[in-house]
């Protein structure tokens, strides 16, 4: 279910150029260990003055929004929605920062049936996680970094310490933490 609607979602967001990556659970899924996980989250690389052209797309999507689309977006920069044939959510991340559009461009395409989707990298997904900062995401780091010994930590590294230093907290430390657990719960 969560391919078809992911295939369905990548068409219509292409088809109307809107850029995009997938990111959360969905990536993880790609790049780390599987997991449960029951939504779809999609950052695109417009900002809410632009949430018209997405809720244009939702019918054709299958899709249904879960709030009033214009103040909750507003106000949260996020479109939840429903997909109510599987009653899997589909949250639609709005975005406008340097970061988040330099991310979104160096997405990766997966082949999903017919359909490319892009999925965001491994580095760009590490820091999503690191900045999200619950336990589940936390989690989804390790395995993400044991499953990718080749990702480019320092590009990790470079924008935990660019989103440190503009949200007065400690990712970066957070994110180096975790790596010394790994490496000290990593057998010899």
């Amino acid at each position: 279910m969560f391919e078809k609607l992911l295939e369905k979602v990548a068409s219509a967001l292409d088809r109307r150029h809107i850029p995009y990556m997938v990111v959360g659970g969905q990536a993880v899924l790609l790049h780390g260990e599987p997991r449960l996980t029951r939504d779809i989250d999609v950052t695109l690389g417009i900002s809410t003055e632009a949430i018209d052209q997405v809720l244009a797309l939702l019918e054709g999507m299958g899709l249904e929004a879960l709030v009033d689309p214009y103040s909750f977006t507003m106000e949260t920069m996020v479109l939840p929605c429903l997909d109510r044939k599987s009653d899997i959510r589909v949250d639609f991340i709005f975005s406008s920062t340097p970061y988040e559009r330099q991310a979104i461009e160096r997405a990766r395409p997966v082949k999903l049936g017919e359909t490319e989707v892009k999925f965001a990298s491994v580095e760009d997904l590490i820091v999503h996680k690191v900045f999200a900062g619950r336990p589940r995401d936390m989690e989804d780091v390790k395995s993400v970094v044991l499953k990718n010994p080749e990702a480019d930590l320092s590009y990790v590294h470079h924008w935990l310490k660019e989103f440190s230093h503009a949200l007065d907290e400690p990712l970066d430390e957070r994110f180096k933490q975790l790596l010394a657990d790994i490496e000290n719960t990593s057998p010899p």
